[in-house]
């Protein structure tokens, strides 16, 4: 690195660049600690596909005077946790992973659980709970992360913002459901 600009020189630059050349993405400045980073987003994986799982059954079973509404909402969030889902996926195969899209390991990996609610006022609730647990997880991941990989950090902050998103709408949906539907 010159001192001056705080840049590599150009012919460093350029040898580093041939070096591991089928790692892709990753170059040897990469300083987060690969495994532990894919090992989180796929944990993060199996939390939005157990959110659009449970999002997707709460749209279908949605009943009652405001099911209309309501439901059109928790397709619209399952979309968007989809949409989370894909860009976690690919950012797991950038850094040299493989996503775990197993079924049999969407439970245990998740960190939201997958509760179905038995009206629409516990489905509401019970998708509020989860964006809670999205939340604070997705918190967790950018403060471990630092500037270890700013891509990663990046995308967990745009996800976040999202997930924040879902919390506040969910909790306006919510209030017009103090007692029962």
């Amino acid at each position: 690195m010159s001192k001056k600009s705080g840049l590599a020189n150009v012919k460093t630059l350029r040898n580093d660049a041939r070096k591991n050349i089928e790692q892709g993405a990753v170059t040897a400045d990469y300083s987060a600690d690969r495994a532990a980073v894919i090992e989180q987003l796929n944990q993060a994986l199996s939390t939005e596909l157990v959110c659009v799982l449970r999002y997707r059954r709460h749209y279908f079973m949605a009943r009652g005077i405001h099911a209309r509404a309501v439901a059109a909402e928790f397709l619209a969030h399952s979309n968007e946790e989809l949409g989370h889902a894909d860009l976690l996926a690919a950012r797991i195969v950038q850094l040299g992973g493989e996503p775990d899209f197993a079924p049999a390991n969407l439970a245990d990996r998740s960190h939201a659980e997958y509760v179905a609610g038995t009206s629409l006022r516990d489905m509401i609730r019970e998708d509020l709970i989860a964006e809670r647990v999205a939340i604070t997880s997705y918190r967790d991941m950018v403060r471990y992360l630092g500037a270890d990989d700013p891509t990663t950090s990046d995308m967990l902050k745009g996800i976040l913002a999202v997930e924040e998103q879902h919390a506040d709408e969910l909790a306006d949906l919510l209030e017009d459901f103090p007692h029962a539907d």
